[in-house]
């Protein structure tokens, strides 16, 4: 008996194409489906990137040019500062005047080093705070993703 019905499962009788042809069918449009989901979740993943880099690499620029700027300042200080010493060495009547204005021109200048890399670590902190912003949201957007899915 149990023949019998091995043979019925496998026997040309009860092959019906039109089954065969509607699997295939649902197959086949499930996985256009998935395609299209796929391609539309890839495609909405490069947008977010190409946003990401856009706006890091406008942040580096303007970043740059705010430490340019810093920088340029910081020099034309310098050599303001340093061009007023020069005025006041020609204008000296004894050694002990040199040294005393040498050595207050070598504090001033200390401290003044001292205050322009304090302003040009706080900007180069901000610079790389703004530049990595859009990363740093890119990648909790990314995250909050998974952990819905």
């Amino acid at each position: 008996m149990a023949t019998k019905k091995t043979d019925d499962v496998f026997s040309l009788a009860s092959f019906d194409p039109t089954k065969v042809t509607e699997t295939f069918r649902d197959f086949a449009e499930k996985g256009a489906a998935q395609s299209k989901e796929a391609y539309a979740k890839m495609k909405t993943a490069a947008e977010d990137a190409t946003k990401t880099v856009e706006a890091t690499l406008e942040s580096a620029q303007s970043g740059s040019v705010e430490l340019g700027l810093k920088a340029i300042d910081a020099l034309r200080t310098n050599a303001e500062s340093s061009l007023s010493h020069l005025e006041a060495l020609l204008g000296v009547k004894s050694v002990s005047e040199l040294f005393e204005l040498q050595t207050a021109f070598v504090r001033k200048q200390a401290e003044l080093a001292m205050e322009q890399a304090k302003s040009m670590q706080e900007a180069t902190r901000k610079v790389a705070e703004t530049v990595a912003k859009p990363g740093k949201d890119a990648a909790e957007k990314a995250f909050a993703g998974f952990k819905k899915a």
